[in-house]
């Protein structure tokens, strides 16, 4: 393993019963990278941080997350690791201080000095004024910037994220992103899952699942100029009916209405006149372009090329 390298599996794979959560997921993540997972509900995402940080056995394959073999090493691995669940998981009928001091305690952070770490954690993530409120009574971006003063509190190396911002308004998940990056300029390795396509577009690479497979990954910006698929934009004035009149043609492969346009994904080689002359026969007047390519384009083209009666086993 690379000096550089930070999580390395290979051909990992997960099953619950006759259900195949993970299958043959290999993938690379290296230091100070903010790597990102996009996938749907049920895509494997929770599955596999689950067994990057030693809480779920895998059923085949190999996890190597911090120069450590999981799960076997999974206790030591503990020390150097922050993982952040979706749910917030501290405890309610604790203050915020108090929920700091007990996590301190768990990971065994010397008494010296702790009282200073702990007024720059309150001070860098806006909990000075909250300290002695109870975690339960908190708004939902709070209890966020808690959770995550919470997971940093031993300084981890390697921060594993599942759907962090799930539950809170969109100034909350622009703070949060803001302070995941000074982490990662800090050193810190970041593994983010998301169901939002601007959170995606902020990662420095993204794997997208689908099924429990890995189906593309690189860099946000490398995906979206390597798509082969190409997205059409049609203006026309009947956007409903003209949406179902293209999602019958062979070509189309997505179609969804922004504004009064219609943004239309299409198999490569579909020309805006293979959009607009059906169109202009049904009586509704359109005109169509090409348009740049987006990373929803990346995500849409990738999960239709799985579909689920492949990925099952």
């Amino acid at each position: 393993m690379s000096p550089e390298t930070v999580i390395r599996t290979r051909n990992l794979s997960k099953r619950f019963g006759a259900t195949l959560a993970v299958d043959d997921l290999t993938l690379e993540v290296t230091r100070g990278e903010v790597y990102g997972f996009l996938g749907p509900n049920g895509s494997g995402k929770s599955t596999t941080l689950r067994m990057l940080c030693g809480l779920l056995t895998p059923s085949a394959g190999e996890i190597t997350v911090l120069g450590h073999a999981l799960p076997g090493a999974a206790e030591r691995l503990k020390r150097e690791l922050g993982y952040m669940t979706q749910r917030f998981s501290l405890y309610r009928d604790l203050t915020v201080l108090e929920n700091l001091r007990f996590l301190a305690a768990l990971h065994d952070l010397p008494t010296a000095g702790l009282g200073r770490r702990l007024d720059a954690l309150m001070a860098r993530y806006t909990l000075g004024e909250l300290r002695h409120r109870l975690a339960g009574t908190l708004s939902g971006g709070q209890q966020q910037r808690l959770a995550l003063a919470a997971t940093v509190m031993h300084a981890p190396a390697l921060l594993l994220l599942d759907e962090p911002t799930s539950a809170v308004d969109p100034q909350s998940r622009r703070d949060f992103w803001e302070a995941l990056f000074e982490l990662a300029d800090a050193g810190t390795t970041l593994l983010v899952s998301t169901h939002y396509m601007d959170e995606a577009e902020r990662c420095t690479r993204l794997a997208i699942l689908d099924h429990g497979r890995l189906v593309a990954d690189g860099s946000p910006r490398a995906l979206m100029e390597a798509l082969p698929e190409s997205p059409l934009r049609v203006i026309t004035d009947r956007p409903r009916q003209a949406q179902q009149r293209l999602l019958a043609l062979p070509e189309v492969i997505a179609v969804a209405q922004i504004g009064t346009a219609l943004r239309v994904l299409v198999v490569p080689g579909t020309t805006p006149e293979t959009l607009t002359r059906p169109l202009k026969q049904a009586g509704l007047s359109a005109t169509a372009r090409a348009d740049t390519p987006s990373l929803e384009d990346v995500f849409v083209a990738a999960t239709r090329r799985t579909p689920a009666a492949e990925a099952s086993p």
